[in-house]
């Protein structure tokens, strides 16, 4: 009877320093953070702007995760770009990124905002930068495989499967001319589409017979014609995003104007 009151007796007290001991070991250790990204999105996350001329900035939202105790104020977390590993220059490419970010209270989530720049020279070549997440007062990251993030900046078409069904010859400027006029992604390659099809082929067609027309007749859209050498050569843009452009040059055969894409060469 006596030993098993003493056993009554410890019992609790061994239960009380366990809960304790692992209180210490909860609330003592400070968070981590990682990227809540895939294997397959960690090596490499693509933003293209090939579809969008007129957007001259944007911003991709990096998910970031709290691994551990969730704290009841604002805490603060820190992330870098690895530039001897990119290829992406900064204020050219993408914005630096600030000293911290802010993850609210409670909250077991946020978003690392890298904001990036649609410039001409990403229609012929991408870039990619190196994101990592750096520990901070509030954040430890344990784990280096997960603080690491890859993103590839482009504004490359290719061309689609469907292309030569519908259209001619294939260039990335003729691509990004039908996006513009048809604000069409895709055609199908089903054949009872033809009329369809045909019918936005023709409106590729009739703009660039006519792209001064085109312009005036389509002012909601918001592009423009500009020539500095008394109409020699014009440079075809969006008014948001004078960054990226497409050159309309006169043939002095024929006096008619066309479209130059990426190989030097005259859309028709």
């Amino acid at each position: 009877m006596k030993k098993n009151t003493f056993i009554g007796l410890i019992l609790p007290l061994l239960l009380l320093c366990a809960c304790k001991k692992a209180s210490l070991t909860t609330y003592d250790r400070n968070a981590n953070i990682y990227f809540d990204l895939t294997g397959a999105e960690r090596d490499s996350m693509v933003y293209t702007f090939a579809y969008d001329m007129t957007k001259a900035v944007d911003t991709i939202l990096i998910p970031v995760k709290v691994m551990g105790y969730r704290g009841q104020l604002l805490r603060h977390y820190s992330a870098f770009v690895e530039k001897d590993s990119s290829t992406a220059r900064s204020n050219v490419h993408y914005d630096e990124l600030k000293s911290e970010y802010p993850i609210e209270a409670e909250a077991g989530h946020a978003f690392l905002p890298l904001i990036v720049h649609n410039i001409s020279e990403l229609e012929k070549q991408s870039v990619s930068l190196i994101v990592k997440l750096r520990a901070s007062d509030d954040f430890g990251v344990e784990n280096p495989q997960l603080v690491r993030a890859r993103i590839i900046i482009s504004a490359q078409l290719e061309q689609p499967a469907w292309w030569t069904m519908w259209l001619d010859n294939y260039s990335r400027v003729k691509h990004q001319l039908f996006l513009i006029v048809t604000e069409q992604r895709s055609l199908s390659m089903v054949g009872l589409d033809a009329p369809k099809n045909l019918y936005f082929a023709n409106l590729l067609l009739m703009m660039l017979n006519d792209p001064f027309k085109w312009v005036k007749d389509h002012p909601e859209k918001n592009y423009v014609l500009r020539s500095s050498d008394n109409g020699q050569t014009y440079l075809f843009y969006h008014v948001d995003n004078p960054n990226r452009t497409i050159l309309l040059r006169k043939n002095t055969a024929s006096g008619k104007y066309y479209f130059i894409d990426e190989n030097g060469k005259e859309v028709r």
